[in-house]
Parts: structure tokens; C-alpha cells; sequence
């Protein structure tokens, strides 16, 4: 089967790479068309379209930064769509979501989404946990590839489901990310040196694997990206719509969107973890 990609960003093209060392054929498109040299060296065919993607595959997988990205792609690409499955990996609203298989499927084709729990490591390891709404025989018919991508896939239910579950996930990151920078803070406030703050939570029950992924770049003060703390930004914002939308009072995801949106414009393109050295800052 032949299969399509579409966005190449931070999470683009880890995932796009496991599908071609996964022995697939692989057609690739992106906006600016010089990052598809990352996979055409790994054997993937580029397009200079996404239309062309389409034409020239039977799955297209969709990783994009944001709702508005998403949509405008799809909204290009439904002229070709006849036949054709999208699976969408991108984080976006779950109203968002629904509007996206509405336009999929008018046009002829199917709509699965599946965002992704995970950063660029997780990712390069295979080790996505994939987050899907749609039909269970999609899933079924993807599996094979998901697997490649991810250690474990939940179907939450229809359209909007899997998109609800990422944002309730992203929120447990968000306010866990908080929390570790506020940690550290008022420890180091006391006078206590970070490297045994560290320590502490490593050794104790608030250990996690998020915290020993990031461990070293609070240790160095030194954040590359694995999750973009801009990302992180926007998928607070779409927690808070969407608790606002349920009439649901949620203090904790209020403040950290406050926060995360605060940090942004300095440490936006830095990882998520560098609301560490905003609250510093602060």
C-alpha cells in the first residue's frame, strides 16, 4: 500500500522515518518543500503539492502544528480525497476534528484521527502512545503502521474523542511541567543546591518518566526542544476553550494556560520545560 505524509516538523519527521526503516513506501510533502531532503535521503519520494501526495497514495498521514494548518491542507486536498484515508496526528479541537471527517468524508474519503502522547524521543524510539477517534475498522486497517509508530493504541470512541483525550493528557503535562519548575524554585529560594533537589524527586514516588527525560536540562539550565513550549501554549489554549465549552471550572488548567502563555513569546521555541526559566526569571 502506498502511503502518504503530509507535515514535517519537530514530530514529522521522527514518525515519517520509522514508516520508511519500517520498509514502506512513502510519498512526503511540506510547506517549506527543502525539509523533505531529511526523508527523500531515507528514500521517500517528495511533492511539491499535497494534492499530489494525495493522487499518489492510498493512506495520508497528517502532522501539522495547529487547527488552521490542518484545515486549510484538507480544504486544498479535497479535490482528491475520492477513496482515500486521512489519518490525522495533529493535535486540534475535537469540534475542530469533527469539521475535518465531515470534509474528508464529503469528498469520498475517511477520517481517522489519532494525536500522539509523546515528544521527538519518544517518537524516534517508536514509543507514541496514539489517541484514536473514528471507526474501529480504520483503526484495524492502519494498525500495521500505527504500530510502527507507537507502543499502544487506545480508540476512544467517534470523531472528537481521541482529540478530547489528548487535551486532557496535555493538561496532566502541562500542569506536571509546572509543577517540577515550581518545585525546583522554592527549593532553590531556601537555599538548597538543585542537583539534590533533583535527586529528591528522582528518588521519590513523584518520579516519572517525563522528569527523568527532562532531568538533564534542568541540571544544565539548557532546554532544546523535544515539545515546544509555543505548542504547549496552544493546546492550553484549546483545553481551556474546551472546558469553557463544558462549563467545567478548572483552576489548575487556568493558571498554567496563564503561565504558559506568559512564557511563550521569550522561550516559545525552547522545550516546554523552559517555563522553568520564566518562573526563574519572575
Amino acid at each position: 500500500m502506498q502511503l502518504g505524509w503530509i507535515g514535517l516538523g519537530h514530530m514529522g519527521v521522527p514518525m515519517a522515518t520509522r514508516l520508511l526503516d519500517g520498509g514502506h513506501r512513502l510519498t512526503v510533502y511540506n510547506r517549506t518543500y527543502e525539509k523533505t531532503a531529511l526523508l527523500t535521503e531515507r528514500g521517500a519520494k517528495a511533492a511539491k503539492e499535497a494534492q499530489d501526495v494525495v493522487r499518489q497514495s492510498d493512506i495520508i498521514f497528517v502532522m501539522l502544528a495547529d487547527g488552521p494548518a490542518v484545515a486549510s491542507v484538507i480544504e486544498d486536498i479535497t479535490p482528491a480525497l475520492s477513496g482515500k484515508m486521512i489519518v490525522n496526528f495533529s493535535t486540534i479541537s475535537p469540534e475542530e476534528t469533527k469539521d475535518m471527517a465531515h470534509l474528508v468524508e464529503d469528498s469520498g474519503g475517511t477520517y481517522l484521527e489519532s494525536p500522539v502522547s509523546g515528544s521527538v524521543p519518544v517518537a524516534e524510539n517508536g514509543q507514541l502512545v496514539l489517541l484514536a477517534g473514528g471507526d474501529a475498522e480504520v483503526i484495524a486497517t492502519c494498525q500495521p503502521y500505527l504500530d510502527l509508530l507507537g507502543k499502544e493504541t487506545i480508540h476512544f470512541g467517534p470523531h472528537g474523542t481521541g482529540s478530547a483525550a489528548k487535551l486532557a493528557i496535555n493538561l496532566l503535562l502541562a500542569v506536571v511541567g509546572q509543577g517540577v519548575a515550581e518545585t525546583l524554585l522554592l527549593g532553590e529560594g531556601a537555599g538548597l543546591e538543585k542537583e539534590k533537589l533533583i535527586q529528591m524527586i528522582s528518588a521519590s514516588g513523584m518520579n516519572t518518566p517525563l522528569f527523568t527525560g527532562k532531568r538533564d536540562m534542568y541540571r544544565k539550565n539548557d532546554f532544546p526542544s523535544a515539545f515546544p513550549l509555543r505548542l504547549m501554549a496552544k493546546d492550553l489554549g484549546l483545553i481551556t476553550t474546551e472546558a469553557t465549552r463544558q462549563q467545567l471550572e478548572l483552576p489548575l488548567a487556568q493558571a498554567t494556560d496563564a503561565s504558559y502563555a506568559e512564557a511563550k513569546p521569550t522561550y516559545g521555541d525552547a522545550d516546554m520545560a523552559a517555563i522553568y526559566l520564566a518562573l526563574q526569571e519572575k
